[in-house]
């Protein structure tokens, strides 16, 4: 009987357990978001499917084919999640930036001494990006108001020891609503995190508005 009132009550206790960790695991993000534009769905579909997949972080510098260059998709930077969302919805970053670098190579910004394009790295650097989407219009003003940001959104940021870093706005907000979590990889591989303003923002950019 002492034994049987003993499974009774640990059969309880683990019940109360596995509701208090279902509760936990099921506040842990916000809903999704539903997302009308298909663009900006395909666009977001393609940086979810990288969480889980890209573990791990490898700025080094790698040969790539052209088009449709990428390092293995276990790795990679920042610039590589923006880079694979956007084949997602068949825009070529490396095609794209590589065509307006040779249209216009001074007007990009040049820290490495380039003296010409490069097709196997000019579309992973951040500030070639930020330059890219300004050209094409796809610029907006930096906000500390997480309404001015939607999902899709592209946001650069300044890390510390100045390194530059980009990601994107997910559908999905923090537990409590307040601001939307952020694609990105900073050295983890690709994860979904609340640091829309952790860091101190460089540029937002939306390259497909929200209407259908």
């Amino acid at each position: 009987m002492n034994t049987d009132k003993a499974m009774t009550h640990l059969l309880h206790y683990g019940f109360i357990l596995f509701l208090a960790w279902y509760c936990v695991a099921c506040q842990a993000e916000s809903p999704i978001e539903k997302v009308d534009n298909p663009q900006i769905l395909q666009l977001l579909q393609g940086a979810e499917a990288q969480i889980g997949k890209t573990l791990s972080y490898d700025p080094n510098y790698r040969k790539l084919d052209y088009p449709n260059g990428d390092v293995p998709l276990e790795t990679g930077v920042c610039t590589d999640v923006v880079i694979r969302a956007f084949r997602a919805v068949d825009l070529d970053l490396q095609v794209l930036v590589h065509q307006d670098m040779r249209k216009a190579f001074s007007k990009y910004p040049n820290h490495w001494g380039l003296k010409t394009t490069d097709r196997n790295i000019d579309h992973r650097r951040v500030y070639n990006l930020q330059t890219f989407f300004k050209r094409q219009g796809f610029s907006l003003p930096i906000s500390q108001n997480p309404n001015d940001y939607l999902p899709g959104d592209l946001v650069t940021w300044m890390v510390p020891e100045n390194l530059p870093h980009i990601g994107i706005v997910a559908r999905q907000k923090t537990r409590d609503g307040k601001r939307w979590l952020i694609i990105h990889n900073i050295g983890r591989g690709a994860k979904k995190d609340d640091i829309l303003f952790k860091y101190k923002i460089t540029g937002h950019y939306r390259y497909f508005t929200t209407t259908k």
